[in-house]
């Protein structure tokens, strides 16, 4: 049965309430009002891993969901088995591109078609990301991200508790927002928290193979994701929306079609 969500008044008066407390009391809060049908959202960042172990340690029945984009680096898989055998029964749920979905992305554009423009590299990101995301969230009344303020310019102003309007109306939570990515990784070193093998390759941001890189000493922390691109959002479409005419329209060929067969 569905709890009562809220709306856009009472998520901005409880995450004024909620600013300054630890990570673990959101937690606490979200997992007690909307479970079952609440989830942590991972992409095996520093961020996730640490949001699994605080969330694992207030119920280890906690839901946690990751989209396998079928790009992803090999370290990716080697942590998700590190995470299983450090956390015993962790739910953790690996979502999948829809194979007609990329199918016809492939035959239209070919498999690398994220390096010939923005769009195009976008219209990956939707295919592979965001809408594997989508068809999940619909089945949830709220979800947890690892979003913080100083990321990047775009996740500057998130606020602990959000309406998600892109995904139904759903509660995001954002409990490490106001964490800096050195308290991110005090915590996992302090509490011996699995974390991912590329990090210690001088890679800060970690997404789909060909599309992250190592950064440079002075680099931002996401100056590794599509580092081939110039005055160009360095996001997916999951937490921002960033689709153009263009890209709905390729969109509605590539999925539309799925619909009308």
């Amino acid at each position: 049965m569905s709890v009562e969500l809220l709306d856009d008044l009472e998520a901005g008066e409880l995450s004024v309430e909620f600013e300054g407390a630890e990570p673990e009391e959101l937690l606490e809060w979200g997992l007690e009002r909307f479970s079952p049908r609440i989830a942590i959202s991972t992409a095996f960042q520093i961020d996730g891993v640490a949001l699994i172990d605080m969330a694992y340690e207030l119920d280890p029945e906690v839901r946690i969901f990751s989209v396998d984009t079928g790009r992803l680096p090999a370290e990716s898989y080697e942590l998700i088995e590190a995470l299983r055998e450090r956390y015993p029964g962790l739910k953790l749920e690996l979502l999948a591109p829809d194979p007609g979905q990329l199918q016809r992305m492939v035959g239209r554009h070919g498999p690398n078609l994220f390096r010939t423009s923005v769009e195009q590299r976008l219209l990956c990101c939707n295919i592979r990301k965001v809408q594997p995301l989508t068809k999940h969230l619909a089945g949830l009344d709220a979800w947890i991200t690892g979003l913080r303020r100083d990321q990047w310019a775009t996740r500057s102003d998130i606020r602990k508790i959000e309406i998600d309007h892109d995904h139904g109306a759903i509660v995001k939570l954002n409990p490490l927002a106001e964490w800096s990515e050195e308290e991110v990784w005090d915590y996992v070193r302090e509490r011996e928290v699995p974390t991912h093998p590329l990090y210690d390759r001088g890679y800060t941001s970690i997404g789909c193979a060909p599309c992250t890189r190592a950064i440079k000493p002075g680099e931002a922390s996401r100056a590794g994701r599509w580092w081939w691109e110039t005055n160009a959002p360095k996001e997916c479409g999951i937490h921002c929306a960033v689709e153009t005419g263009g890209l709905e329209h390729e969109l509605h060929a590539i999925i539309g079609e799925e619909h009308d067969e």
